[in-house]
């Protein structure tokens, strides 16, 4: 019995629409990864970027559970001595909440060229409208 091996050439990319209102950062970035990557078809090839398009909306209405907001802090260093800054979820989700579900979904993608070219296919925004209805995508649920 033979193996199907998806090929970058037959795929097939689909637009996907997520509504991440009232629903775990968490949660919307792993379905969201999920489609990125492609697991969700039958003919998923791991060394194959055979994933759609994901389009997440009301990202400003994402929950974060537990203590995260006042607890959990986005780091980045510039490679200086004292050259680090943090900030705290609380001010990132106000302020920048398309960012913060970018970074959830990034770091559930592969660190290499697949995951490199999956992230360019997600389109992250903080309010209800998008700029993708040209595309039509297929509305998907968020499973709780």
């Amino acid at each position: 019995m033979s193996t199907y091996m998806a090929k970058k050439e037959t795929v097939q990319r689909g637009w996907y629409i997520l509504d991440a209102a009232g629903k775990p950062l968490g949660k919307t970035a792993v379905t969201a990864a999920n489609i990125l990557r492609g697991k969700h078809r039958p003919e998923f090839t791991p060394h194959v970027d055979c994933g759609e398009f994901v389009v997440i909306v009301n990202c400003d209405k994402a929950v974060l559970t537990g203590k995260k907001l006042e607890q959990k802090y986005y780091r980045t260093h510039s490679g200086y001595i004292g050259g680090l800054k943090e900030t705290k979820y609380s001010k990132l989700m106000a302020e920048r909440p398309e960012f913060a579900m970018r970074l959830a979904v990034k770091g559930m993608l592969p660190k290499n060229s697949i995951g490199d070219r999956a992230i360019t296919r997600l389109f992250a925004y903080a309010g209800p409208d998008h700029k993708q209805q040209a595309q039509k995508p297929t509305p998907y649920e968020v499973e709780i």
